[in-house]
């Protein structure tokens, strides 16, 4: 059964898994569905359409469901899915989908959403995914599994961060970023890869190396980038991490790509 503070006020319709604890001044509205062991812990608004994946932890004065910020909006039912073991900090905010988006925002599994970030309408962020405090997404943004997002960064609308990429904090990232890039600046541009990241996450070192290689090659001066791109396909083609990057390269996007700044030397990383 579900844990329920008194001063909560839990609409009868709403969907409660087993263990669910709802903590003082709590709002949860008539179509929410929370999963098993999902906590709120006070103060918490959730509302819409909104599901929350079993043992999420969502944290004081959230705003989980509340209608998007989007002029375009005309009260469609659209939807807000969380996935399971995701936790959410203090003043997070997460709208749902419109219809010009395909009426739903997902925020995947085990993902970190620190204090006052904010995902908008149509936003597909992956698995394991950390934004760090205030960090923003703008409508129809794609965060890949396992990205970074510093603190006070901002994301245009449309942008798509490939996984495992690293944004770094006060940002603004009007492009692209690919699989295992890491930016910088404002506006970002391409500063290098993720080497940190992908040594954490235990890729393999000779995967690593070539991964290097191919990335000298496509921001090279040498020609146009679809000439490298198909030089880097042919020479890496048994490297799923390269892959990972020609494919994102390949697929449609609305927005170009970051690429490096050659005035602006790239950081050290060991």
């Amino acid at each position: 059964m579900a844990n329920i503070h008194a001063t909560a006020v839990v609409d009868p319709n709403a969907d409660l898994g087993a263990d669910v604890a709802i903590g003082p001044f709590c709002v949860v509205g008539p179509q929410v569905k929370l999963g098993r062991g999902v906590v709120l812990h006070s103060h918490v608004a959730v509302v819409g359409r909104t599901t929350i994946g079993d043992s999420c932890q969502v944290f004081p004065f959230a705003s989980i469901g509340h209608i998007p910020q989007d002029q375009k909006y005309h009260g469609e039912q659209s939807s807000l899915d969380i996935g399971p073991h995701t936790v959410i900090r203090e003043h997070v905010t997460i709208n749902p989908g419109t219809e010009g988006g395909g009426l739903v925002t997902r925020v995947g599994s085990h993902c970190l959403l620190m204090v006052g970030a904010h995902v908008a309408h149509d936003c597909q962020v992956g698995d394991h995914v950390i934004l760090v405090n205030n960090a923003t997404l703008a409508g129809h943004v794609a965060i890949g599994d396992h990205a970074i997002l510093g603190g006070l960064c901002a994301v245009h609308q449309f942008v798509r961060i490939g996984a495992y990429g690293f944004v770094g904090g006060m940002s603004g990232v009007e492009k692209d970023v690919i699989p295992f890039g890491m930016v910088l600046g404002n506006r970002a541009y391409l500063s290098g890869l993720n080497i940190v990241g992908l040594k954490r996450h235990g890729f393999p070192r000779d995967q690593i190396h070539e991964l290097r290689q191919a990335y000298r090659m496509l921001f090279s001066s040498e020609g146009t980038l679809m000439e490298r791109l198909e030089d880097v396909e042919n020479m890496f083609a048994s490297n799923p991490l390269v892959r990972q990057i020609t494919e994102f390269i390949k697929s449609h996007s609305d927005r170009s790509f970051c690429v490096p700044n050659n005035n602006v030397p790239a950081p050290s990383q060991s």
